[in-house]
């Protein structure tokens, strides 16, 4: 097992580790082949994706090779070509099944922990943020210092004032934009890029709409491994201030 997101970003855990591993018969003679597990693999670098190429291939009668990911667009083409892609999606009458055994669960811990909560407002907590319970389960964790869990707890992307934002990217009000940033950067960041594309897609005009795409794009790839959020969505933001005319 390999954590794409740790050692797994090192082209030297996949020459020595992987490669030793994967190289050598099992000490079991009922084993038909090893199999290595690289979690989180979309978070593997382009360098090491390209060696684990070769290693497939190299290794495909003693080896197998499972690559685990949230954003299967983040995993080369190449490797995509070399395995068979299952993906886990939950629809329809399994994802009602599944919120209501949550749903149970979670006003049982609440219930033993004696935290008074409106299960409409738990019902539509799950909804919002389904299928990620741990999520979830922060938010109860969260809002339950204060003894009940009511419908504040579901106000968490309401208090993001993008058009306020929005005039200050119009006038460069750097500073402005800055203190904007640090008041929101509880929310999540994926979703705060999202948020600012959409209005800035009727704030724009001409080229500067696929101006700020590309820029928003560039950034949110840059969320995956770098080390201060509230700075990348900073100079994501500064970026579109000086790059993009606004009507």
């Amino acid at each position: 097992m390999i954590n794409g997101s740790d050692e797994g970003r090192f082209l030297d855990t996949v020459r020595g580790q992987a490669k030793n591993f994967a190289s050598t018969m099992s000490l079991s003679a009922s084993s038909n082949h090893k199999v290595i597990i690289i979690d989180e693999a979309d978070n593997t670098t382009h360098d090491v994706q390209l060696l684990l190429r070769s290693n497939i291939e190299a290794f495909h009668k003693n080896c197998r090779f499972i690559f685990t990911c949230n954003y299967k667009n983040k995993i080369i083409e190449p490797l995509h070509s070399r395995c068979s892609v299952v993906e886990f999606s939950i629809k329809g009458k399994e994802k009602a099944e599944i919120q209501v055994s949550f749903f149970e669960r979670i006003v049982g811990i609440l219930e033993k922990e004696g935290c008074d909560a409106d299960k409409k407002v738990l019902l539509k907590l799950i909804n919002k943020h389904f299928p990620d319970w741990r999520r979830t389960l922060n938010e109860l964790q969260r809002y339950s210092v204060s003894g009940r869990i009511d419908s504040a707890i579901l106000a968490d992307f309401s208090d993001v004032k993008v058009e306020d934002l929005i005039k200050s990217l119009k006038t460069k009000d750097y500073p402005t934009v800055r203190k904007w940033v640090n008041a929101n950067m509880d929310n999540d960041s994926a979703v705060l890029l999202r948020r600012i594309y959409d209005g800035l897609t009727v704030s724009l005009g001409g080229p500067s709409i696929a101006a700020a795409v590309l820029i928003i794009a560039k950034y949110q790839y840059q969320m995956a491994f770098v080390a201060d959020q509230e700075i990348n969505l900073l100079a994501c933001l500064t970026e579109i201030m000086v790059e993009c005319e606004f009507k």
